[in-house]
């Protein structure tokens, strides 16, 4: 079967690269790049460490506005699809590229399979909800991480097609982990003690895109008597100096330039605790046995709090400061991501359906 594999962020390139090799023994994979996170530092790295096959086509989409880049994906990734005819279109999460890459595929009656599925967060503000929402309407394949993935997806009226396979990302990280403890140097080059500093991320529109927001962010870390690793997201920096935080952040906080996915994750992994607006962080955080402070209102990756490994304290500065200090996770961890080697199942269910 030729099946053309649709990525373009970040967390999609740690998805896609497990799944790929899989899928690669098997079946012909036609791999689409939307150019959607498209520097050096957000993207070439990330296909370096993870090994995975350079694209058949990189779309260079880049940035713009959600339309705009939602509909130029369209337009490019359908003069994909119409030039290789692939029987099956597989995207991941919830990004511009999933939902471009599953209209622009059921348009032409192809089927669509969805990695991570079923995922709500019941927060239709953010433009990954709508992306989840309708990518989950429109696909044939519904591949879910977690028994409360596939509750939302009935409770909309979706009942074919769905399947319980785990999270792709617990495949990444278990493959990665050694590989990463052994080639990574990121702990001496920033001089960092295991468990004695905690990593940072915030990238998400809601925080970024509010001074309010942002300054009371910025202000929780200023205020804490910890060491707290920030790689900065090009875009977040951009807000951070347009709001005049930039000079006062650099001065209490370790601000380095993104990383690549193995230095982050011997980051993340050697953390007393990880401060996050990120849903993948989140994930890695658990897997990781890391506890999480996740800086948004609502998640997506609810059992990681009724689990009690992930607080959720919104951008509050005082919540913000009182997790940091005084959260502590819970003893103990289930397997709410399943139990790993999900991209053998979902390569077993693909050629199910190949021959149904």
């Amino acid at each position: 079967m030729k099946i053309l594999s649709i990525v373009g962020a970040r967390p999609q390139f740690i998805k896609c690269a497990p799944l790929s090799r899989e899928i690669r023994k098997g079946h012909e994979e036609i791999l689409v790049h939307t150019g959607q996170h498209y520097d050096a530092e957000m993207s070439d790295v990330f296909f370096k460490d993870l090994n995975i096959p350079e694209p058949n086509y990189n779309l260079g989409i880049g940035s713009s506005s959600h339309a705009e880049q939602t509909g130029r994906m369209l337009i490019e990734i359908e003069k994909v699809l119409i030039e290789e005819e692939p029987e099956m279109v597989l995207v991941y999460g919830d990004t511009n590229s999933t939902l471009a890459g599953a209209l622009a595929a059921s348009k032409l009656h192809i089927k669509v399979a969805h990695v991570e599925a079923g995922l709500r967060s019941f927060d239709r503000r953010m433009p990954e909800e709508i992306n989840r929402v309708m990518t989950d309407h429109i696909s044939n394949l519904l591949f879910c991480p977690t028994e409360t993935a596939v509750t939302n997806l009935k409770n909309e009226g979706i009942i074919e097609g769905i399947y319980k396979v785990g999270d792709v990302m617990k495949d990444a990280v278990e493959y990665n982990r050694d590989i990463a403890e052994k080639r990574s140097t990121i702990l001496e080059d920033l001089n960092l003690v295991p468990k004695e500093f905690m990593v940072a991320t915030v990238h998400r529109p809601s925080n970024t895109d509010s001074i309010d927001n942002l300054t009371s962010i910025v202000k929780a870390f200023i205020d804490v008597d910890e060491t707290i690793v920030f790689p900065v997201h090009p875009r977040t920096e951009k807000y951070l100096k347009e709001y005049a935080l930039w000079d006062k952040l650099c001065q209490h906080v370790k601000v380095i330039h993104p990383l690549g996915y193995l230095d982050m994750l011997k980051l993340m992994s050697n953390a007393k605790k990880i401060l996050t607006d990120s849903g993948g962080v989140q994930k890695e955080a658990y897997m990781l046995a890391v506890p999480c402070v996740t800086m948004r209102e609502n998640t997506e990756w609810v059992e990681t709090v009724q689990d009690g490994w992930n607080v959720l304290t919104g951008a509050d500065h005082e919540k913000i400061v009182s997790a940091i200090e005084v959260f502590r996770a819970s003893k103990v961890r289930n397997e709410i991501f399943g139990s790993g080697k999900v991209s053998i199942k979902i390569c077993d269910l693909l050629n199910l359906h190949v021959h149904s």
